[in-house]
């Protein structure tokens, strides 16, 4: 069978070199044979940074500490560059890298060098350290607070002053030495790494920074940056077919002037039913005269005649048939030749039969599609692990921060033990909180409510609905329902100078019937016995309970404003104006017994002062809206009303949501409603609760060491350290040993100090009642580790050595105590305080022999992983680290709220899976704890999708991973005839050699074409790592290939780049609108160049939220502070300026726009570079010796890190000058 094949083939070869002949072709020259191609490039506009520099940006953003290792692995790299070549250098850098990659970050690494992904964080670096005013002749210098000098020499001298002069600025990308305090002399080295110039700075500062003389910054630096371009990738490229009906040809009549033979790298493998790929693998003594067989058909091919409507109808069927049929390797390189070559393909498509069984398939998973994820025929839906990407939105680079994101997850996951069949339940949970607002529990009877919206006759006129709410309204009004929707808690202390503009602003309220339910908290004074007419509190109170029991709340309240105003300015309400009111208003009430000692109305006094304790709110007064307290700048403003109206209209956009989807309705309680939220706390602690949360890596490695091996463990890095303070800790968990705990805490102070004792008592407290918490402990030293400065703390080690659950709480509570520790000083016996039952003999020898290498151990974890100073305490809850907590105390109650979050936010859910996975109860509960501090420490991600098809015979095409890596389950959706098959193809292309991925292809085919579904030719350019030409010379970088292109049509050259890219032709040897291949000679080759960054925005009046009309911005450096300006558009407040990896100013253009307006706020996300939100940080230190001297508000604009490819670091600083600052009130406010 095999011989008569040959057979076939050479007859058929040597039929085809006859005919030749007879078709009077001559024998080619390889010049004239060459068919016609188009290539087009787009390269930076800055030069080529090294390749050695981008792969440290790429280890810092693994993290700092590898950063560093990195760094000292490479101090003189750079000498290899010289004698090695190009491909052996870059080599080299991933040899080094793989010091501290696996084998899927190196992959990855060799994506981001490919790509570019951090060559503009180099450029960023390079343009601020230009702004410094580099020295002459240096290659590497130093700037010691605003001094600078390239001679390692002068370092102590500038060092000696450097406190007197101005502290730099950092940015966030900065790399900095890891010390313990940042409260240093700040060095700034500028240098290039891996050279010797950088290894002699590097040595000298970073000696001094590990003995916390200096807190040492490196910023790239590149003296002499070479002239080499540097091509971009990650967009698309296409060759339009230009409609002819009124004929535009180059007038130039251009002919290319290079006839280089364009490589074939991207020829098509399969020509009018022949894989020649595959024939040149069984015949390569042929291969000649294949290649001119394939050119031959190639040729007869090439003509494109329109097709007719009948023969459009199943196209779409047919080329995902070819497809299907074509071997599984061999599909997706299929799909992409024909989507991107469509219309050459066209015609040879209309040939091809369709498999019905196929057809009905796809018919079917498109119906199961639709009902399930709303997607339709033609539609295109990409899934990684289930999060889609959306290719209009995501490009290559974003997509590298999700694989490396999605790859830190599963290898962690994978390293802790777990099976990745349940890697995709424990992706899919979200163990981020919903929203960071939290807010407390206002169902409590410490609160007087004024009115009720519900129940008041004032209110009865109102429509009691919730689908009131979807009604259209003017904008900026409140609708008038009859539902609780919005309630307003004042706690206040009646003898306070504020508080009668509180009680004003809630007359204000209740008097123009806004729909707004308006409570008080009173706090006053706790004594037993009081007599109420020497305190203006208790009185107001005793008056109030009097006149609701014989009158009305409404009466009351009527009083109690009554009294305010009668209250002078700067005055405070006193005993004297409550009896004045009172008696002018209700003249038969005996007062003396209403304020006596004995008043039978002072009922609840105390009530009110232990809910405010009870929610660790800050200084009285506070406001409340749904149990959301204000901030204090917005309780001090004047315009208050307006603030609370603003976060009343806020609020209804929640409420509007929640009715529409079915989440509230007429029939359920509102309150309940409000407060039954995941966000409702029973406390509030800025500590627990807030945003910036900073967590461990516990995941095992293969090091095990013993924690008293102090000298071994001083070698590890942070994850490893952390990772055996893991393995080694022993717990305070309930007595039922059975049971996997959710919550890990552990409690780290010096425990021979009260501060620490205290913080141990507490937490102790919270374990009493506590059913999901285990406790541990971690020791860090005041002092000098010694015997008799550790007596308390290895009396607490020793009991969670050697004691049970059931004696270990008892006892750790007796040693917490401070007569204990005073007896223990004073020289009793620790084994004097031992509890009966307890484990005596193991306890008491444990104490004795335990050495000092374990608190050696636990103060290095302390101060290198944790930095903390000696002594300080903290907290840490299932690896999130809260403190260092300085002067501040976590109470029980805050235990217990720290319990709460951390159970709503993710160990509950953790648990329920670790649960069906491991039965060992302590191998659970550590699952359960760093699988939480690894999901918890990754950004907030969408929701995942779980995409499957009822039948994945005829229309799927399944690859299954290869090796034992980690794998990527990768879902597709596509039309093999549309714009995202021809982008998606040579995607998949790229993400099959990067990652080991699972992928599933679902050909989701158009029914019924009635045109043509694509009209142009389209490369997707990009690659999965860098290519050696030449010599092992490293290519400039991908480029886009359109090889044997038909002569006849008129083409155009588009560039579709990513959002925000600004592009330009800079070199082309023809008019690249009116490209006509029969009349030019050779290649075609167009050369692009990123001229700017487009950086986007909103702004609007914070008063009115309304845009500024006539607003006006201005970018520029400190040298130059105007070097573009724009205009806010007046209907939406959208502007646009363009920009370049660097540090810039944004700031209002001086005269009207600085006069009328300042800058107060962002909102996070609503300032964007091609659709990424920024990162925010506000520094209001004033900078002196700036020569920005107008401005109020002046944002220091870094566009760092993979800016181009949609990411920016937005930091600003606050300049206020004395004269400024008075007119501050007079200017409008903007909000971005």
């Amino acid at each position: 069978m095999a011989a008569a094949a040959a057979y076939v083939v050479r007859l058929l070869l040597g039929t085809m070199s006859l005919s030749l002949p007879l078709l009077g072709a001559q024998a080619p020259s390889a010049a004239a044979a060459s068919s016609k191609a188009v290539t087009a490039s787009l390269s930076a506009k800055w030069p080529a940074t090294p390749l050695l520099l981008e792969a440290s940006e790429f280890m810092a953003e693994e993290s700092n500490e590898k950063f560093w290792q990195f760094l000292e692995t490479i101090r003189e790299l750079t000498i290899y560059k010289q004698g090695d070549s190009e491909y052996s250098y870059y080599n080299l850098i991933l040899k080094k890298a793989g010091q501290f990659l696996n084998n899927l970050q190196i992959n990855l690494l060799k994506f981001a060098l490919s790509i570019r992904a951090y060559s503009p964080t180099v450029q960023m670096f390079q343009q601020i350290a230009a702004d410094e005013l580099p020295p002459e002749d240096c290659s590497a210098f130093v700037v010691i607070h605003k001094e600078c000098t390239c001679k390692t020499n002068e370092i102590k001298k500038l060092l000696k002053k450097a406190s007197v002069r101005p502290r730099p600025y950092l940015f966030k990308g900065d790399h900095k030495y890891p010390t313990v305090t940042e409260n240093l002399p700040v060095i700034i080295l500028y240098a290039e790494m891996g050279t010797k110039d950088f290894n002699k700075f590097h040595k000298i500062l970073s000696e001094k920074a590990q003995k916390e003389e200096i807190l040492y910054v490196f910023r790239h630096y590149i003296q002499k940056p070479g002239s080499r371009k540097m091509n971009l990738s990650g967009y698309g490229v296409e060759l339009a077919i230009k409609s002819t009906e009124y004929k535009a040809l180059d007038d130039t009549q251009v002919k290319a002037m290079n006839n280089t033979m364009i490589e074939e790298d991207n020829e098509p493998t399969e020509v009018q039913g022949f894989l020649f790929e595959k024939l040149k693998e069984m015949y390569p003594d042929l291969r000649d005269n294949l290649k001119e067989f394939r050119k031959h058909l190639i040729e007869s091919s090439k003509e494109m005649v329109p097709l007719k409507v009948w023969e459009l109808q199943d196209l779409s069927f047919q080329a995902a048939s070819q497809i299907m049929s074509a071997p599984v390797y061999n599909a997706i390189k299929l799909m992409r030749d024909i989507s991107q070559n469509f219309p050459m393909k066209a015609r040879s498509l209309t040939r091809i039969t369709v498999n019905q069984q196929m057809r009905m398939e796809i018919e079917e998973n498109q119906k199961s599609l639709r009902d399930r994820l709303e997607i339709e025929p033609g539609d295109a839906r990409l899934f990684v692990n289930g999060l889609q990407i959306d290719l209009d939105f995501h490009d290559p680079f974003s997509i590298l921060d999700m694989l490396k994101l999605e790859g830190k997850v599963m290898n962690g996951l994978h390293d802790l033990g777990i099976k990745e069949e349940d890697f995709s339940k424990l992706l899919k949970l979200n163990t981020h909180h919903v929203d960071d607002i939290y807010a407390l529990d206002i169902r409590h009877p410490s609160i007087m409510w004024v009115n009720n919206l519900e129940q008041d006759d004032i209110y009865t006129t109102w429509p009691t609905s919730c689908q009131e709410l979807l009604e259209p309204i003017f904008p900026g009004n409140v609708p008038s329902i009859r539902r609780n929707f919005y309630n307003l808690v004042f706690l206040i202390d009646p003898g306070q100078e504020v508080t009668a503009g509180f009680v004003k602003i809630a007359e204000f309220f209740y008097q123009y019937r806004i729909p707004l339910r308006i409570g008080f908290v009173f706090i006053l004074n706790t004594d037993d016995v009081i007599d109420g007419h020497n305190d203006a509190g208790v009185a107001l109170w005793r008056v109030i309970n009097y006149i609701i029991e014989e009158y009305n709340i409404t009466q009351a309240f009527a009083t109690m404003v009554k009294m305010y105003h009668n209250v002078k300015e700067r005055d405070l309400l006193n005993v004297d104006i409550i009896k004045g009111v009172f008696q002018s208003t209700f003249t038969d009430a005996n007062l003396q017994d209403i304020l006596g000692v004995h008043s039978e109305y002072d009922r609840n006094r105390k009530a009110g002062a232990i809910f405010y304790r009870k929610t660790g709110l800050g200084p009285l007064p506070q406001v409340l809206l749904n149990g959301e307290p204000f901030t204090s700048k917005e309780m001090n403003s004047k315009e208050l009303d307006k603030i609370v109206l603003q976060k009343i209209m806020n609020t209804a956009g929640f409420l509007q949501r929640a009715v529409f989807m079915g989440l509230l309705n007429d029939e359920m309680d509102v309150i309940n409603f409000l407060m039954d939220r995941d966000n409702i706390v029973p406390r509030m602690n800025p500590i627990v609760l807030g945003s910036k949360r900073q967590y461990l890596n516990l995941i095992s490695t293969s090091v095990t060491v013993d924690i008293e091996d102090f000298s071994t463990f001083s070698f590890l890095d942070s994850q490893d350290k952390s990772a055996i303070m893991a393995e080694n800790m022993y717990y305070l968990s309930r007595k039922d040993k059975d049971v996997i705990s959710a919550v890990t805490i552990w409690v780290i102070a010096d425990f021979d100090k009260p501060s620490g004792r205290k913080l141990l008592l507490n937490a102790l407290k919270h374990m009493k009642t506590s059913i999901h918490t285990r406790l541990g402990v971690i020791y860090n030293p005041t002092s000098k580790i010694n015997e008799a400065n550790t007596v308390i703390s290895r009396g607490i080690l020793a009991a969670f050595l050697t004691q049970e659950n059931s004696y270990l709480r008892s006892f750790l509570n007796k040693l917490a105590k401070e007569e204990t520790a005073k007896a223990l000083h004073s020289g009793v016996k620790i084994k004097t305080l031992l509890l009966p039952g307890m484990a005596e003999n193991a306890f008491v020898k444990k104490y004795n022999t335990l050495g000092m290498n374990v608190f050696q151990t636990h103060k290095l974890f302390c101060q290198e992983v944790l930095k903390l100073p000696p002594g300080e305490r903290t907290v840490i809850s299932n690896g999130r680290i809260l403190g260092p907590l300085g002067e501040n105390y976590l109470h029980a109650e805050d235990f217990q709220l720290l319990e709460k979050i951390t159970l709503i936010n993710s160990a509950k859910k953790i648990k329920a899976i670790i649960k069906d996975i491991e039965i060992n109860p302590k191998r659970g509960s550590d699952l359960v704890m760093k699988v939480d501090a690894l999901l918890s420490s990754v950004p907030k991600r969408e929701s995942r999708h779980e995409v499957t098809f009822p039948k994945e015979q005829h229309s799927v095409i399944n690859i299954n991973p290869q090796g034992s890596d980690i794998v990527y389950d990768i879902i597709a959706i596509v039309d093999p005839l549309t714009r995202e098959a021809q982008k998606m193809a040579q995607l998949l292309i790229v993400l099959g050699q990067m990652v080991n991925m699972k992928l599933k292809l679902f050909m989701n085919c158009r029914p019924k074409l009635s045109e043509a579904p694509l009209k142009s030719f389209y490369r997707f350019v990009l690659e999965p790592e860098l290519t050696a030409g030449p010599n092992n010379i490293l290519s400039l970088g991908p480029v886009a290939k359109f090889l044997e292109m038909p002569e006849s049509p008129l083409l155009t050259l588009n560039m579709i780049t990513p959002e925000g890219w600004l592009v330009e032709a800079v070199h082309s040897s023809c008019d690249l609108d009116n490209i006509h291949l029969k009349d030019i000679e050779g290649t075609v080759r167009a050369e692009y160049e990123l001229e700017y960054l487009l950086l986007e925005g909103q702004c609007f009046e914070e008063t009115t939220g309304q845009p500024p009309r006539g607003l006006q911005f201005t970018l520029g450096t400190r040298k130059n502070p105007i070097m573009v300006d724009t205009i806010v558009m007046a209907n939406l407040g959208y502007f646009q300026l363009k920009a370049n990896p660097g540090a810039w100013i944004l700031r209002l253009r001086q005269g009207k726009s600085e006069d009328i307006y300042q800058i107060t706020m962002y909102r996070k996300g609503l300032v964007k570079l091609m659709k990424i939100s920024l990162q925010i940080k506000m520094n209001k230190e004033k900078e002196c010796g700036t020569p920005l001297k107008a401005s109020l508000l002046a944002f220091l604009l870094t566009i760092c890190g993979r800016l181009f490819f949609g990411r920016i670091c937005l930091t600003s600083w606050i300049e206020c000058l004395q004269e400024d600052c008075k007119q501050k009130q007079r200017k409008r406010k903007l909000i971005f």
